[in-house]
């Protein structure tokens, strides 16, 4: 996994001067590109886009202070359609226009060409188990909300403490499927997992697909297939670390990719350090197959 990986990105970077084929990239790291997506966030800490925007923009500058053709032509070179908006995207980078810099020498910031390398871990075993589930529906109620890697986030916790004591009776008499009780669900709006994208965040409970919302805001699931990881530990630093390891140890080990879908997670929401025991379910498909194979 990790050589194609890395096969993935040296195609990329032989790409950067043209239209990068994501599809492509992703069929050389043998999964989907969805997957490929989220992989290269949760290994890399930015979103791919970000990446091959600074990786561009590094290869611009140095261009652009050697002096040699025109802005215009580097800014065709690297798949800019204007001028203005290669200095946009050299801006957003470097913090000063191409002209600027090239008149002035001005200090650049350069994002270096990345690749993975193993690093021992996992000496400690995730306890999970694969789950095939019907179509479901998640009913209760949802607010939008920053991502948070590492801390409370105040958005969701402000989420659940701002929900009617009506609603949460309700959505208890409607719960009746596993995973059972009150959880969270999270419905990730683009392929960024970077701090402060937004998601869908869902307080409430999951019951078959006939069940009537009335009051309450329903999400309805497809069938699919689910790994089910259980968790114990301090509140939400270990459920953070928990995700991150899903996506960085667990993924690569396992002949599974993720796939579109809500993640699920059922906790208690404790004191912030306390110790309590969670349930995460991530949507995902065997590589190679569709869900359920």
């Amino acid at each position: 996994m990790l050589e194609r990986l890395n096969q993935a990105l040296d195609h990329l970077e032989a790409s950067l001067d043209q239209e990068v084929d994501m599809v492509e990239v992703a069929r050389i790291a043998a999964v989907s590109e969805y997957h490929f997506r989220r992989l290269f966030s949760a290994l890399a800490g930015m979103p791919l886009p970000v990446y091959v925007r600074r990786r561009r923009m590094t290869l611009a500058a140095a261009e652009v202070l050697a002096g040699e053709g025109t802005l215009l032509d580097i800014a065709v070179r690297y798949g800019y359609g204007s001028g203005e908006a290669f200095a946009r995207a050299f801006r957003s980078v470097h913090g000063i226009g191409p002209g600027e810099a090239r008149r002035t020498g001005a200090v650049l910031t350069a994002q270096p060409r990345m690749s993975f390398r193993l690093v021992v871990e996992g000496s400690t075993a995730m306890r999970y188990r694969i789950v095939e589930k019907e179509p479901f529906r998640v009913v209760g109620r949802k607010a939008r909300v920053p991502l948070v890697h590492e801390g409370l986030n105040a958005a969701a916790a402000a989420h659940l403490e701002g929900l009617d004591e009506r609603a949460v009776v309700r959505m208890k008499e409607l719960a009746g499927r596993e995973p059972a009780g009150i959880l969270s669900a999270v419905v990730y709006l683009t392929d960024s997992r970077e701090e402060g994208a937004e998601a869908d965040y869902w307080i409430g409970v999951v019951t078959g697909p006939e069940v009537a919302a009335e009051e309450l805001d329903a999400l309805d699931v497809p069938a699919g297939t689910w790994a089910v990881f259980d968790n114990h530990g301090p509140y939400p630093s270990a459920l953070q670390e928990l995700w991150r390891d899903v996506f960085t140890q667990w993924f690569p080990s396992n002949p599974y990719t993720s796939r579109t879908g809500p993640e699920l997670l059922r906790t208690k929401p404790v004191e912030l350090g306390a110790e309590t025991g969670s349930q995460l379910w991530i949507p995902v498909e065997r590589v190679g197959g569709g869900a359920g194979t």
